[in-house]
Protein backbone atom coordinates (compact mmCIF):
# COMPACT_ATOMS: atom_id res chain seq x y z
CA UNK A 1 0.00 0.00 0.00
CA UNK A 2 2.94 2.41 0.73
CA UNK A 3 4.12 1.80 -2.43
CA UNK A 4 0.90 2.59 -4.41
CA UNK A 5 1.13 6.08 -2.67
CA UNK A 6 4.79 6.81 -3.38
CA UNK A 7 3.56 6.09 -7.40
CA UNK A 8 1.11 8.22 -6.96
CA UNK A 9 2.87 11.01 -5.23
CA UNK A 10 5.03 10.66 -8.18
CA UNK A 11 2.03 10.88 -10.82
CA UNK A 12 1.13 14.17 -9.05
CA UNK A 13 3.84 16.12 -8.03
CA UNK A 14 7.81 14.99 -6.78
CA UNK A 15 9.48 11.82 -7.90
CA UNK A 16 12.21 12.00 -6.67
CA UNK A 17 11.20 13.18 -3.03
CA UNK A 18 8.50 9.76 -3.37
CA UNK A 19 11.92 7.79 -3.74
CA UNK A 20 13.64 9.31 -1.11
CA UNK A 21 10.58 9.15 1.16
CA UNK A 22 10.39 5.67 0.24
CA UNK A 23 13.78 4.50 1.04
CA UNK A 24 13.63 6.60 4.38
CA UNK A 25 11.13 4.11 5.52
CA UNK A 26 12.84 0.90 3.93
CA UNK A 27 16.37 1.63 5.03
CA UNK A 28 15.66 4.25 8.15
CA UNK A 29 19.84 4.42 8.59
CA UNK A 30 20.20 5.75 4.96
CA UNK A 31 20.45 9.57 4.59
CA UNK A 32 19.11 9.16 0.98
CA UNK A 33 18.66 13.28 0.94
CA UNK A 34 21.59 13.60 -1.67
CA UNK A 35 18.60 12.50 -4.43
CA UNK A 36 16.70 15.40 -3.17
CA UNK A 37 19.59 17.32 -5.16
CA UNK A 38 20.98 15.15 -7.71
CA UNK A 39 18.50 13.11 -8.28
CA UNK A 40 16.30 16.34 -9.10
CA UNK A 41 19.04 17.14 -11.69
CA UNK A 42 19.23 13.69 -13.72
CA UNK A 43 15.38 13.91 -13.44
CA UNK A 44 15.51 17.94 -14.99
CA UNK A 45 17.86 17.11 -18.02
CA UNK A 46 15.50 13.72 -18.66
CA UNK A 47 12.31 16.33 -18.51
CA UNK A 48 14.13 19.10 -20.02
CA UNK A 49 15.51 17.03 -23.21
CA UNK A 50 12.07 16.70 -25.05
CA UNK A 51 11.41 20.01 -24.78
CA UNK A 52 14.65 21.36 -26.00
CA UNK A 53 15.61 18.87 -28.66
CA UNK A 54 12.95 19.64 -31.23
CA UNK A 55 14.13 22.26 -32.91
CA UNK A 56 17.63 20.55 -33.82
CA UNK A 57 15.63 17.50 -34.77
CA UNK A 58 13.44 19.72 -36.62
CA UNK A 59 16.23 20.89 -38.58
CA UNK A 60 17.98 17.86 -39.41
CA UNK A 61 20.52 17.76 -36.10
CA UNK A 62 21.34 14.64 -34.56
CA UNK A 63 21.83 15.00 -30.81
CA UNK A 64 25.18 17.04 -30.01
CA UNK A 65 25.23 18.43 -33.27
CA UNK A 66 23.99 22.00 -32.26
CA UNK A 67 27.24 21.88 -30.13
CA UNK A 68 29.14 21.93 -32.55
CA UNK A 69 27.95 24.86 -34.42
CA UNK A 70 27.61 26.50 -31.41
CA UNK A 71 31.11 26.16 -30.97
CA UNK A 72 32.10 26.83 -33.62
CA UNK A 73 29.94 29.93 -33.91
CA UNK A 74 30.88 31.48 -30.20
CA UNK A 75 34.39 31.28 -31.25
CA UNK A 76 35.90 34.13 -32.63
CA UNK A 77 35.58 35.37 -36.44
CA UNK A 78 35.92 32.99 -38.98
CA UNK A 79 34.39 30.54 -36.38
CA UNK A 80 36.54 27.54 -37.06
CA UNK A 81 38.68 25.26 -34.56
CA UNK A 82 40.78 22.23 -34.67
CA UNK A 83 39.26 19.25 -33.77
CA UNK A 84 40.89 19.16 -30.67
CA UNK A 85 39.41 22.30 -29.66
CA UNK A 86 36.10 21.63 -30.69
CA UNK A 87 36.23 18.69 -28.30
CA UNK A 88 37.41 20.61 -25.36
CA UNK A 89 34.78 23.43 -25.65
CA UNK A 90 31.98 20.49 -26.40
CA UNK A 91 33.00 18.31 -23.57
CA UNK A 92 32.99 15.07 -25.75
CA UNK A 93 35.73 12.32 -27.34
CA UNK A 94 37.60 13.65 -30.49
CA UNK A 95 35.69 10.72 -31.59
CA UNK A 96 32.50 11.65 -31.03
CA UNK A 97 33.15 15.20 -32.60
CA UNK A 98 34.07 13.61 -35.67
CA UNK A 99 31.33 11.94 -36.46
CA UNK A 100 29.28 15.20 -35.57
CA UNK A 101 31.56 17.10 -38.09
CA UNK A 102 31.07 14.27 -40.71
CA UNK A 103 27.26 14.64 -40.13
CA UNK A 104 28.15 18.40 -40.36
CA UNK A 105 29.92 18.62 -43.36
CA UNK A 106 27.75 16.04 -45.64
CA UNK A 107 24.88 18.78 -44.73
CA UNK A 108 27.09 21.70 -45.76
CA UNK A 109 26.96 23.64 -41.93
CA UNK A 110 30.60 23.24 -41.92
CA UNK A 111 33.84 22.82 -44.08
CA UNK A 112 36.91 20.79 -42.95
CA UNK A 113 40.53 22.44 -43.94
CA UNK A 114 43.92 21.15 -43.01
CA UNK A 115 45.20 23.22 -40.22
CA UNK A 116 48.05 25.64 -41.38
CA UNK A 117 50.00 25.08 -38.28
CA UNK A 118 49.90 21.20 -38.08
CA UNK A 119 49.80 19.17 -41.38
CA UNK A 120 48.07 16.39 -39.66
CA UNK A 121 45.20 18.20 -38.24
CA UNK A 122 42.11 19.83 -39.89
CA UNK A 123 40.19 23.14 -38.90
CA UNK A 124 36.66 22.70 -39.03
CA UNK A 125 34.63 26.00 -39.96
CA UNK A 126 31.11 27.13 -40.39
CA UNK A 127 29.49 27.67 -43.50
CA UNK A 128 27.39 30.69 -44.01
CA UNK A 129 24.07 27.96 -43.76
CA UNK A 130 26.04 26.81 -41.02
CA UNK A 131 26.21 29.87 -39.12
CA UNK A 132 22.65 31.24 -40.61
CA UNK A 133 21.00 28.11 -38.55
CA UNK A 134 23.56 28.81 -35.31
CA UNK A 135 22.14 31.70 -34.80
CA UNK A 136 18.08 30.68 -35.81
CA UNK A 137 18.55 27.53 -33.33
CA UNK A 138 20.34 29.53 -30.47
CA UNK A 139 17.77 32.26 -30.13
CA UNK A 140 14.94 29.32 -30.25
CA UNK A 141 16.87 27.25 -27.93
CA UNK A 142 17.59 30.57 -25.22
CA UNK A 143 13.71 31.33 -25.35
CA UNK A 144 13.03 27.62 -24.83
CA UNK A 145 15.68 27.41 -21.85
CA UNK A 146 13.89 30.44 -20.38
CA UNK A 147 10.71 29.62 -20.47
CA UNK A 148 11.37 26.23 -18.50
CA UNK A 149 13.08 28.95 -15.99
CA UNK A 150 10.14 30.79 -15.50
CA UNK A 151 8.96 28.91 -12.37
CA UNK A 152 11.81 30.75 -10.47
CA UNK A 153 12.39 34.48 -10.18
CA UNK A 154 15.72 36.43 -11.44
CA UNK A 155 16.74 35.93 -7.94
CA UNK A 156 16.07 32.58 -7.54
CA UNK A 157 17.68 31.92 -10.88
CA UNK A 158 20.91 33.44 -9.96
CA UNK A 159 21.34 31.28 -6.70
CA UNK A 160 20.91 28.19 -8.84
CA UNK A 161 23.19 28.80 -11.34
CA UNK A 162 25.69 30.13 -8.59
CA UNK A 163 24.88 26.98 -6.17
CA UNK A 164 25.68 24.40 -9.43
CA UNK A 165 28.46 26.44 -10.74
CA UNK A 166 30.03 26.21 -7.03
CA UNK A 167 29.19 21.87 -6.84
CA UNK A 168 30.38 21.47 -10.25
CA UNK A 169 33.78 23.06 -9.85
CA UNK A 170 33.85 20.68 -6.47
CA UNK A 171 33.35 17.60 -8.61
CA UNK A 172 35.23 18.52 -11.66
CA UNK A 173 38.38 19.37 -9.20
CA UNK A 174 37.59 16.45 -7.75
CA UNK A 175 37.70 14.41 -11.10
CA UNK A 176 40.99 16.48 -12.05
CA UNK A 177 38.89 17.67 -15.09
Amino acid sequence: MEERTALDQSANGDAVRSIVDAWRSRLPDLDPSPLLILGRIQRLAAVCDPILRPPFAAAGLAPGDFDVLAALRRSAPPHALSNGDLARATLVTPGGVTKRIDRLAAAGLVTRTRDPADARGRVVALTKAGRQLADKLIRVHMANESAILEALNGDEQQLLASLLGKLLASVEADQGS
